[in-house]
């Protein structure tokens, strides 16, 4: 019969929570700690929330995270959901072809992450959306990103193809880099793939045009068109100005690209001019490509996009 009382006694003095709202618990808050900000939030308040946690609640521990808290949930449904650990998810996204300067930037511009974090290694994120809660760190991000690349990458070379012109990881993710920035179209990726393996296989140069433009802006778009001094660099990533491949990669290549350089399509392309869509026409012979080049560029000038 005590317990029938007291049980009434908290549900009139535990009304649902007024509004919809959000939450955050940090690690390690106690129960009188988790009511204190539930009432600083105008939710419920912290007597009810202790009261409900002493006399009814299970032995669960309540867990950190960010909540959402639904207009009408009393004080116990609460509890259960800090006890759940059913967060609020959120998320963050890295496009394929993302520099790692613009990984750093997005991270840190998300302000409810915390903490420094370095500039990831070039090509050691895996492009994808993650998701995170309110409060964590950015290091820790990183690593499920970087984690996220190891696992992908550790799959897709145990399945490599003896045609494949890379020797190790870095150049398997250097080469997947710039096919990431060479084509936008999935269906191209293994027909780049397979032009850069036939040039890598005679000797001839990649001349890339994102290998020019990495050691000036470390990926981020030039802004205005490659200047001849530019294309004439020497320096470890220009693929004019040099055979085979560069240092190291241009940006994070996706799950695709990825594959796509590890098994290249069998092809005896060795040139590819744009047509302005974002595709490309693929030539095997120089004539045809010049061909190909004057073709294009004509239409293009009349588009009036030259």
């Amino acid at each position: 019969m005590r317990i029938a009382i007291l049980t009434l006694a908290l549900a009139a003095c535990s009304p649902g929570a007024p509004k919809d709202a959000e939450v955050v618990i940090p690690k390690g808050a106690s129960i009188a700690r988790a009511g204190e900000i539930l009432e600083e939030a105008g939710l419920v308040s912290a007597s009810s929330f202790r009261n409900q946690a002493r006399f009814f609640g299970s032995d669960e521990p309540i867990k950190p995270g960010e909540y959402k808290i639904e207009k009408g949930m009393d004080a116990g449904d609460i509890l259960k959901l800090l006890q759940s650990g059913k967060t609020i998810q959120r998320l963050v996204t890295i496009p394929e072809g993302m520099p790692s300067i613009m990984v750093w930037e997005r991270l840190m511009a998300e302000e409810r992450l915390t903490g420094e974090i370095p500039v990831p290694a070039e090509g050691s994120v895996l492009p994808d959306s993650y998701a995170f809660t309110t409060g964590e760190s950015r290091a820790a991000v990183v690593a499920r990103m970087q984690a996220a690349m190891d696992r992908v990458f550790a799959e897709l070379w145990a399945k490599r193809s003896p045609r494949t012109a890379v020797r190790n990881r870095n150049e398997a993710i250097t080469l997947a880099s710039i096919v990431e920035k060479e084509t936008a179209v999935p269906a191209e990726r293994r027909t780049v793939a397979g032009v850069y393996t036939n040039r890598l296989a005679v000797g001839m140069r990649l001349q890339a045009d994102p290998t020019i433009i990495y050691p000036i802006t470390r990926g981020k778009p030039l802004g205005r068109r490659i200047l001849r001094s530019e294309i004439q660099a020497v320096n470890d990533y220009n693929t004019y100005a040099m055979a085979g491949l560069p240092r190291g990669p241009i940006a994070n290549p996706g799950r695709a690209s990825i594959a796509a350089v590890l098994d290249p399509e069998a092809n005896d392309y060795l040139f590819f001019v744009a047509r302005g869509d974002g595709s490309h026409v693929f030539a095997r012979t120089l004539a045809e490509h010049n061909a190909n080049v004057q073709k294009w560029y004509a239409l293009r000038r009349e588009r009036g996009e030259m």
